[in-house]
């Protein structure tokens, strides 16, 4: 078999620059669609069985978070069911990936993928259990189903949202929510039975269909980044933004919690709301009974490495976590995960991926459930 790069399916991108041989592969990260954000990638390389592959990413320099690369690991799987990690270097201009493909056809990507059909799929399974209910919220600039999932009795005194994926490249965050989801829907979870008994959750398991597919890293089909949309969404380039936000003002919100992944820090943490202004004792109070219930919760969280409190105050407002906490005067938080790995409980095969992230979902409950009770 030659050698062949192919791109053209769900999440792919990259181009391809040089190709003719194995060990000398040149590539360059694809931007996203219609704007300059330039870091996913997702391709298929065939005809390299047992072959030393050497691909140099010629432009990861210039990324939108060249940080990204540093102590990076790209992700390989040969049935998009397992994936692995591969040896990586970045000398601050190029990076290089070095794998000898035991099969004639594998994928590499940044992440673990979660494809739109699993999506789909994810949706499917919560609408077989009798607690929760899929609706459809809108269309996407594309055209596709904007989808939210309620778990739980809508008439419950507390509304708790969910929302995931708003930057599409980061898969992470909708691994999170099927954890999350799948906690919530069994009937033999007791964190799950007492959430609901006093709450309907709300759950958006992608706010980004079109990036996702199109296999951008931060932007929709329209080239807008959602999480600097929530003060004024559109129709024409922020519809997914703007049905979230007037569905979550119907609802009213009690708890927000918005799922993403950080490109540099290995490490999972939480970036609150208090350097907003109007920011309450009784926000402060449920906000740190929050995370430190998921500290307990789970060892894979911490506090020590995050965000400076000062980090968005240009656009404070915009983000949604933000927006949500001083609008509803309500514990909202955007929680990042690795690209990386977890540095304090680091996994040599698969770094930080899809299975850790699902975890971690599952163990979200038990802080959910600390703060709704530190509010009654």
């Amino acid at each position: 078999m030659t050698i062949k790069i192919s791109q053209n399916f769900d999440a792919g991108a990259i181009e391809v620059v040089k190709a003719e041989q194995a060990g000398d592969i040149q590539l360059n990260l694809r931007k996203d669609s219609n704007a300059d954000f330039c870091q996913w990638f997702h391709f298929r390389l065939q005809g390299a069985r047992d072959q030393e592959v050497v691909m140099q990413f010629l432009n990861a320099g210039e990324s939108t978070y060249a940080k990204g690369w540093e102590d990076y690991r790209a992700v390989a799987s040969y049935d998009r069911e397992t994936w692995f990690r591969v040896d990586t270097e970045f000398d601050g201009k190029v990076m290089t990936v070095r794998h000898t493909p035991e099969r004639d056809s594998v994928y590499y990507a940044y992440f673990e993928p979660y494809s739109w059909e699993r999506h789909l799929s994810l949706l499917g399974g919560a609408e077989h259990s009798p607690l929760a209910r899929v609706e459809d919220l809108g269309n996407t600039v594309d055209g596709r189903d904007l989808n939210m999932v309620v778990v739980g009795d809508p008439e419950a005194p507390k509304k708790i949202w969910i929302i995931a994926r708003q930057h599409p490249g980061e898969s992470m965050a909708e691994w999170l929510v099927e954890g999350t989801l799948n906690a919530l829907l069994d009937p033999a979870n007791p964190f799950a039975r007492e959430i609901l008994q006093r709450a309907v959750v709300y759950v958006v398991p992608n706010m980004n269909p079109d990036g996702s597919v199109r296999g951008n890293l931060r932007t929709n089909a329209a080239g807008a980044n959602l999480n600097r949309e929530w003060m004024t969404p559109s129709l024409e380039t922020s519809p997914e933004v703007y049905y979230v936000k007037n569905k979550i003002h119907e609802t009213g919100c009690d708890m927000f919690l918005d799922i993403h992944g950080d490109e540099a820090l290995p490490y999972i943490f939480v970036a609150g709301s208090e350097m907003i202004e109007g920011f309450t004792e009784k926000q402060a109070r449920e906000q740190q009974i929050f995370v430190d219930a998921f500290c307990a919760a789970s060892p894979d969280f911490q506090t020590k490495y995050g965000y400076e409190a000062s980090k968005y105050n240009a656009d404070m407002l915009k983000l949604a976590s933000k927006y949500i906490g001083h609008t509803f005067k309500c514990v909202s938080l955007t929680l990042e995960l690795p690209f990386k790995d977890n540095a304090n409980l680091p996994d040599e095969f698969v770094g930080w991926d899809g299975a850790r992230s699902a975890k971690l979902g599952e163990a979200m409950l038990q802080p959910i459930l600390a703060s709704l009770k530190a509010a009654e």
